[in-house]
């Protein structure tokens, strides 16, 4: 059974940092990709960051590109999103997600992905 486990949230101040790691288990993701994305209270889930295993190659949305950085460690099949300079709009819940396959130019799609984690919330204060 695959299972994605985020960890790493919490309260911060604006201009802060904090490291989400999202474990994985079950499978190893070893051609596929693995995202983040955010849900803010009334907003749809939304695309945050992906990296493709085989390439290590990363994607952002524009919101966060030069503040968060995606890595991972195939070893640990675990996935890190830093996340610096944050501010109150950054706060959500945040959720580790797994496609089983190479996606091309669909990383950022939530449907494109098949495994996901709880989330973990996030808050930044003003």
């Amino acid at each position: 059974q695959v299972q994605l486990v985020e960890s790493g949230g919490g309260l911060v101040q604006a201009g802060g940092s904090l490291r989400l790691s999202c474990a994985t288990s079950g499978r190893t993701f070893s051609r596929d990709v693995m995202g983040w994305f955010r849900q803010a209270p009334g907003k749809e889930r939304e695309f945050v960051a992906a990296v493709s295993w085989s390439d290590s190659t990363t994607y952002y949305a524009d919101s966060v590109k030069g503040r968060f950085t995606i890595s991972g460690d195939s070893g640990k099949n675990t996935v890190y999103l830093q996340m610096n300079s944050l501010q109150p709009e950054d706060t959500a819940v945040y959720y580790c997600a797994a496609a089983l396959a190479p996606l091309g130019s669909r990383y950022y799609l939530r449907d494109e992905y098949s495994y996901w984690g709880q989330g973990t919330q996030v808050t930044v204060s003003s």
